[in-house]
């Protein structure tokens, strides 16, 4: 099977051409500014407009009766029930995309086995992660209605980790990228997984909610064991493929 390592027909390098590329950079020297001042310019427009913005969206208000009695009560403490609601959210939707990108993944899965055989995770290895991703889905769910908000909302950061996470989706889906690829962007996500699970449980210790961060540090110890698995996968992948034939230790999540 071809190996995005294999040589190919790739010309982007400018040593692929030594007579255009000189060319190329007296083209470069002898060019003229198409615009005054440098890139201080833009640093100066970027600060005015952030300056000026507004923010990416605002939190919807509590639904129920209840959820209003709830929010009422913690603000009159001096804290924000908001801030816990949000984060929440934002969880709930990187769970969210954590279960379609293993989806697209094991999707994929048949198409890198070679005489039946597979370098890698097995169906079943992403399936019981993609279960435990469901099932944290859930757990965000649990805790944003036992506050009295609406986890079909999108909060604020629920916006902005549903952006961020486009690009890991886009790896995942694209047919022309390897296993390898694939469990790169599965390693991004649970990097990133791991510490959105640590912050919660620190916000929600400190909101007093002793039942949440149970079932969060449940949640979070499972996504620790994700990532070591990722991390093995990815790493014992890419030693096979160099030729490297020693033994790959599981890291340390």
């Amino acid at each position: 099977m071809k190996t995005p390592n294999d040589t190919g027909m790739n010309r982007t390098g400018i040593q692929t051409s030594p007579i255009d590329s000189r060319a190329t950079e007296r083209g470069a020297e002898e060019g003229q500014s198409t615009s005054l001042g440098g890139e201080s310019r833009i640093a100066e427009v970027r600060l005015e407009m952030a300056r000026m913005g507004e923010t990416v969206g605002s939190m919807p208000p509590p639904a129920t009766v209840k959820g209003m009695a709830k929010t009422a009560v913690t603000m009159m403490k001096g804290e924000s029930p908001t801030l816990l609601l949000n984060k929440l959210g934002e969880r709930l939707a990187f769970e969210r995309s954590g279960v379609r990108l293993y989806e697209a993944v094991i999707d994929k899965l048949p198409a890198f086995t070679v005489d039946g055989a597979l370098a890698g995770p097995g169906v079943a290895d992403l399936r019981k992660i993609q279960e435990e991703e469901l099932r944290h889905v859930d757990v965000c769910r649990r805790a944003i209605e036992k506050l009295g908000g609406d986890p079909t909302a999108m909060t604020p950061a629920a916006d902005v980790t549903a952006v961020a996470t486009m690009g890991l989706l886009q790896v995942a889906c694209d047919p022309r990228m390897q296993l390898a690829d694939s469990l790169q962007a599965l390693l991004a996500a649970e990097l990133i997984d791991n510490d959105g699970w640590e912050l919660l449980i620190q916000l929600a210790r400190g909101f007093g909610q002793d039942e949440m961060v149970q079932a969060f540090t449940q949640a979070s110890d499972e996504e620790h064991v994700h990532l070591t698995l990722v991390r093995t996968w990815l790493a014992s992948m890419v030693m096979h493929e160099a030729g490297i034939e020693e033994a790959i230790a599981a890291p340390l999540a």
